[in-house]
């Protein structure tokens, strides 16, 4: 997606994609990531989500990449928080106690940059890319934090009757994704098309969403 796609969805408000509320699937399963879960968290395509909260308060240092300026501020301002803000190389860099959210370009964002992550929570960047995209974030990722262990959320359906974002995301891309750098385990699938009436406006008639857990790869032996 080009960049104006998602400044013109934050300016004009259209984030049905945002929840009032943590989501269910990371208060449920966050702790499957073990001591990383307590660690520095990295959200990537963050917004303005309250899932940063809940992870600032099992003890982790949120850090979350956002391309949009509108997006980040809201966070802070619905938050009630005055962020200190400096620059970085592609965009502003806004800082609290245990929050740091780095607005700009994602790809332009290095490890040293970033600095060291334990853990990853996607729940919203792999299924707002589509395909070829996705696979150069994918890739930029694991870079960037080293092959931490990840958090993933995916919805896959039909694409064809209904043109992304979010973008259809089943088990077998997350295989091709990911399988050469971590171990997958899928935590739940559920289907939820019946609580997403979007969707069915849309014309979906199914909607599976899954959680996915991506640990280290099993040693060689």
């Amino acid at each position: 997606m080009e960049p104006d796609f998602w400044h013109d969805k934050w300016n004009k408000n259209e984030i049905g994609f945002h929840l009032s509320r943590a989501h269910p699937l990371l208060t449920c399963h966050w702790n499957r990531l073990g001591p990383a879960s307590s660690g520095r968290v990295f959200v990537p395509l963050c917004g303005k989500t309250l899932d940063i909260h809940y992870l600032r308060d099992q003890g982790a240092d949120v850090v979350g990449a956002e391309l949009s300026e509108h997006a980040v501020l809201a966070f802070f301002e619905e938050a009630g928080l005055e962020p200190r803000v400096s620059d970085w190389h592609a965009g502003k860099r806004f800082c609290t106690e245990g929050i740091t959210l780095f607005q700009g370009d994602i790809f332009a964002l290095d490890r040293s940059t970033l600095g060291t992550i334990d853990a990853v929570y996607d729940r919203a960047a792999a299924i707002a890319l589509p395909p070829a995209l996705r696979q150069q974030y994918v890739r930029h990722v694991i870079e960037l934090t080293g092959s931490s262990p990840q958090l993933l959320i995916t919805l896959s359906y039909d694409q064809s009757l209904m043109p992304g974002p979010p973008f259809s995301v089943d088990a077998e891309n997350v295989k091709e994704l990911y399988s050469q750098h971590y171990r997958l385990n899928c935590l739940s699938s559920e289907e939820i098309i019946e609580n997403e009436v979007r969707f069915r406006e849309r014309g979906l008639t199914t909607l599976t969403e899954r959680c996915w857990h991506l640990g280290p790869t099993l040693p060689a032996t």
